[in-house]
């Protein structure tokens, strides 16, 4: 699967993802691989897609994931101040120097 990355072209991705989908649903295969046969070929359109733009939406959702874990771990915190400033310090790379303009009220 990350082979496919490696390809230059769009048109070869999206033929070896159709392949990779189809090896991958041979009934020999345990029934997880051909879940991710199944899902291969459900989202080919938009795996091969990054062969056109070279951008991916990883660090986003690596964003996302964050505020989510944060917001799980804050167990309903409401303060948005210090929603933020938890937010800052799970981040990483904090300036520590701006913790004391960060005032939580």
């Amino acid at each position: 699967m990350r082979q496919t990355y490696q390809i230059p072209s769009h048109r070869l991705a999206q033929r070896a993802l159709d392949e990779l989908a189809r090896d991958l649903n041979d009934p020999a295969w345990c029934p997880e691989m051909n879940t991710l046969g199944r899902t291969l070929g459900r989202w080919r359109t938009q795996i091969a897609n990054w062969h056109r733009s070279l951008v991916t939406n990883g660090p986003t959702e690596a964003v996302n994931n964050l505020a989510k874990l944060i917001k799980r771990n804050a167990f309903g915190l409401t303060n948005f101040d210090r929603y933020r400033i938890r937010a800052l310090l799970y981040a990483g790379r904090s300036d520590w120097t701006l913790l004391n303009t960060l005032t939580p009220t």
